[in-house]
């Protein structure tokens, strides 16, 4: 039986996006339909939308419709392609633009006969991967100084609605040096998306981008897909290629509740805060793409997650900690230096980056904590010392010239402005660190680090 022209009706019934569809030769097939596999939705004839199945369940077979179900009636028929999504995957890719059925949205030349790539095939051998210790530089002093992006890390930027992360995002994708950027939109609202695509034609990196983007009115189903297109690809580029592959993808909170919508259609039983019980396998199964190929190139994940009610014991915040190798806090226009923290940076400084990296990253967060607690000391009218003043001038200055979402700045020069800043604010002697670091580095009166 060839499933790829045989149609079958029978639907049972429609629940959201969700179709369940009665097979009774399930059992006869030669090639029985699998769980996640493809097929074509038509109605009066003609094609309504692609679906994807989802769950066998005896003699019904549960598929969730691409394109929606509005206007889908019980008479409708389907045909199982008995094959899986799959991703296009060829050179012509770069600076395109695809939906989360993978199909171009930039009216751009058609692709359907490139090569394609199964977005759910086997995972690479975990005996091909080697520790972490190359650094992605992303001129952003509060990441590459104070907590090193690293290449196969997969790390989030924790947020919540209103602060500028996606601009802030968008900003990492174009000043990171990545081979290769591939952007992955999850429920984005036209303006972010078009803010992504504007950022990356001005900054002329295009050519070097692809880009997954399901829109807030696109259909929910679609927003699962567009993370495994994203990755496919990303990991096919990493192991074939040996190319170095940022990931960016925005908003894994959109994401998780996609998933819920469609776990409540099918009636799963929901588990905290109406989540699934399988959200954390579900998060890790794609954070998990991230890795170092040995005699190959890497992938790399920084994702967004926003935190309900700045909540981060809510599911999708909590479960993500546990997977991902640190995070990012982005609250009030900034990176805050005490909640943020990269796991892996202990493989890059000091080894890629110069000696006194370390020091200088450790007295810098040391002095600014000092600060913001001399700024509370005033607060309550406490007398303060001649150090607290100097802690407080400081502090003030460290957020002016390092936590601003908007300064670029590539590491060395940041290491160099760090010791202008120590020198500008306290005496030599007042600085612990290292007395050959400070014979080597201490900016002079000029204003310039002595190295």
């Amino acid at each position: 039986m060839d499933l790829g022209f045989t149609s079958y009706k029978g639907i049972a019934s429609i629940v959201g996006d969700i179709i369940n569809l009665r097979v009774s030769d399930v059992a006869a097939m030669s090639t029985p339909p699998r769980n996640r596999d493809l097929a074509i939705i038509e109605q009066n004839g003609e094609f309504f939308s692609l679906a994807q199945i989802i769950k066998l369940s005896d003699d019904l077979v549960s598929l969730q419709a691409f394109s929606g179900t509005k206007g889908l009636s019980n008479n409708a028929s389907v045909r199982f392609l008995g094959e899986t999504m799959q991703a296009i995957y060829s050179e012509n890719i770069f600076g395109r633009i695809f939906n989360g059925s993978g199909v171009p949205i930039d009216n751009g030349p058609g692709l359907t006969q490139e090569p394609k790539v199964a977005i759910n095939g086997p995972t690479v051998n975990p005996t091909a991967r080697v520790l972490a210790s190359r650094m992605i530089r992303t001129n952003v002093p509060m990441i590459d100084v104070f907590n090193c992006l690293v290449e196969s890390q997969k790390i989030p930027i924790f947020s919540v609605a209103g602060e500028p992360f996606n601009k802030f995002l968008g900003r990492i994708g174009v000043q990171a040096d990545a081979d290769v950027v591939i952007f992955a939109g999850l429920g984005l609202i036209f303006d972010d998306y078009y803010g992504f695509k504007k950022m990356f034609e001005d900054a002329g990196v295009m050519s070097r981008t692809v880009m997954y983007v399901n829109l807030a009115s696109d259909p929910v189903v679609e927003r699962l897909m567009v993370p495994d297109l994203a990755l496919a690809v990303a990991e096919k580029l990493a192991v074939e290629e040996g190319k170095r592959v940022l990931v960016l993808m925005t908003d894994m909170t959109a994401y998780a509740d996609a998933m819920k919508e469609i776990g409540i259609a099918m009636e799963h039983i929901p588990s905290n805060r109406g989540y699934m019980g399988d959200l954390y396998s579900q998060l890790a199964r794609r954070y998990e793409k991230a890795c170092d190929f040995r005699g190959a190139g890497s992938v790399t994940i920084l994702s967004v997650t926003t935190m309900p009610g700045n909540d981060v014991t809510h599911p999708v915040p909590d479960n993500t900690g546990y997977i991902t190798e640190g995070q990012f806090y982005l609250h009030n226009g900034v990176i805050d230096p005490f909640g943020s923290l990269s796991r892996l940076k202990q493989h890059v400084i000091g080894k890629q980056t110069r000696d006194d990296h370390s020091q200088i990253m450790n007295t810098m967060i040391r002095y600014y904590s000092e600060g913001v607690e001399a700024e509370q000391k005033q607060a309550m009218a406490f007398d303060l010392s001649e150090f607290d003043h100097k802690l407080l001038k400081f502090s003030q200055l460290f957020k002016q010239q390092f936590m601003r979402l908007d300064i670029s700045m590539e590491l060395e020069a940041a290491l160099d402005a760090c010791w202008v800043l120590l020198a500008e604010c306290f005496d030599k002697e007042e600085v612990v660190i290292k007395q050959a670091l400070k014979d080597k580095y201490w900016a002079g009166t000029d204003g310039k680090v002595s190295a």
